[in-house]
C-alpha cells in the first residue's frame, strides 16, 4: 500500500519539516582520524556551532570496496587524488564498531543527536541497537534496493541523498521505500564530487522533488561556503548536511572539502537569520513599519493659504510627505470643492476641511 509523505517528521526530540527550523547535520565522516578523543572534540565543536546532529559513517573496507575493482581503474576524481590504493584509505577511515556506543552516549550526554550512515546490514542493525534518530543513506547506495528496503523496514526516519542519480533511479528508490509502508523520508539533492562546484549545485532540483514526489527536501552540500546551503533553505529545504572538521589542513580524505569550526558556525547563524527573514506568505504591514507607512507616503497639502469659502484649484494642491492628509488618489475629488474653514499654507488637507 502506497504511503503519503508527511510534511513534518519527528527526529530525536524535535519536529523537522515545514514550519520548523532546518535540521543541520555536521558530517564528521572520517575526520576523527581514528582517534576517539578527536571524535569527541569534533562533537563538542559541532554542538557549539549550533549543529543538531554529529554524524559518522559506518563501513568496513572489505564490505564497501573491491581492491581489484579499484586497482583496474584509471581514477581522475577525488579517489585518484589520494595517491594510494582506495581500499587502504577506506580501511584507515573506518569508524570502529566498538566505539559506536561510547560516541553515541557522549552525544546524548552533551545534548546533540548522534547518527551514522550504515553501509552494510550489520551496521544497520547496530544503528537500531543505538536507537539513532534517523538513518542517512548515502548517494552511492541509492541503487542498492535490497539495502533500502532493509533500512526502511526498521521504521526509522530516513534521509536519502540523490547525488549522481537520475529521476528514474530516484523514483525507483522511493517506490522501494514506500512499499514497506515507511513514509518517514526526506530527499536530499547532492553533487558527489569533493569539493563540488557551486555552478553544479542545481539547487532548483529541490522544487522538482517537491513537485514530483510531494516530499520533504534538503541538501547534502560539498561545495565551498554557505551559498548552496542558504539557497536550499530559501527553496524550502529542511535538512542541511555539511562535512565538518577542526582543521582543513589535517591529513585525511575528507578534511580539505570540509567546513572548519568558524565557517560552520557562520553558516548556521546565516541559516537561522534567513529562516527569520523568510517569515510567512502573508503580506502584512509589520509593527516596525507603523511610522514609515506615514512618513514615506504622500498626502495632499495646500500650496498657499486658502481662506474659508475658496474653491480649490489644481495649483492649490500638491502631493507631499508625510501622509497626514487625504491620499493622492483622491486629488481629482478635492479639486473644485469649497473649503469649509481657513487652511494655512503647507497644511495637510482633511475631508473635514471641505
Amino acid at each position: 500500500m502506497k504511503s503519503r509523505f508527511p510534511k513534518e517528521i519527528k527526529i530525536g526530540s524535535r519536529m523537522v519539516g515545514e514550519g520548523h527550523p532546518a535540521y543541520i547535520i555536521a558530517e564528521i565522516g572520517a575526520n576523527f582520524d581514528n582517534d576517539i578523543d578527536k571524535a569527541k572534540r569534533l562533537i563538542d565543536a559541532a554542538k557549539d556551532c549550533g549543529a543538531d546532529c554529529a554524524k559518522f559513517q559506518s563501513f568496513l573496507a572489505e564490505k564497501i570496496v573491491s581492491e581489484k575493482g579499484f586497482a583496474s581503474m584509471q581514477l581522475k576524481g577525488v579517489h585518484g587524488s589520494w595517491g594510494r590504493p582506495v581500499h587502504e584509505i577506506f580501511r584507515e577511515a573506518e569508524f570502529p564498531r566498538e566505539w559506536h556506543k561510547e560516541i553515541s552516549d557522549y552525544c546524548n550526554k552533551i545534548g546533540i543527536d548522534f547518527s551514522t550512515s550504515p553501509y552494510d546490514f550489520e551496521a544497520v542493525d547496530l544503528c537500531m541497537e543505538l536507537d539513532v534518530p534517523f538513518i542517512k543513506i548515502g548517494s552511492g547506495d541509492i541503487t542498492w534496493l535490497e539495502m533500502l528496503e532493509y533500512i526502511a523496514r526498521k521504521n526509522k526516519p530516513m534521509i536519502l541523498a540523490t547525488g549522481d542519480a537520475t529521476m528514474s533511479e530516484i523514483d525507483e528508490a522511493i517506490s522501494t521505500i514506500e512499499a514497506t509502508d515507511n513514509n518517514q523520508l526526506i530527499l536530499l539533492q547532492c553533487i558527489t564530487n569533493y569539493p563540488s562546484k557551486i555552478e553544479s549545485a542545481n539547487i532548483n532540483v529541490l522544487k522538482t522533488y517537491q513537485t514530483a514526489f510531494n516530499i520533504l527536501t534538503g541538501y547534502s552540500d560539498h561545495s565551498p561556503g554557505p551559498v548552496v546551503t542558504l539557497g536550499s533553505i530559501a527553496l524550502g529545504g529542511i535538512v542541511i548536511e555539511k562535512h565538518f572538521t577542526l582543521n582543513n589542513q589535517d591529513a585525511g580524505p575528507d578534511h580539505p572539502h570540509s567546513m572548519d569550526v568558524n565557517e560552520f558556525k557562520r553558516m548556521v547563524n546565516y541559516v537561522r537569520e534567513l529562516e527569520a527573514a523568510m517569515g510567512s506568505t502573508r503580506k502584512v504591514v509589520v509593527e516596525e513599519e507603523a511610522e514609515t507607512v506615514i512618513v514615506q507616503r504622500r498626502g495632499l497639502y495646500t500650496t498657499k493659504s486658502l481662506p474659508k469659502g475658496t474653491i480649490i484649484g489644481k495649483g492649490d494642491v500638491v502631493e507631499l510627505r508625510p501622509a497626514l492628509g487625504i491620499a493622492p488618489k483622491y486629488k481629482e475629488f478635492v479639486i473644485g470643492r469649497t473649503t469649509s474653514r481657513d487652511i494655512e499654507a503647507d497644511s495637510p488637507i482633511q475631508w473635514s476641511d471641505l
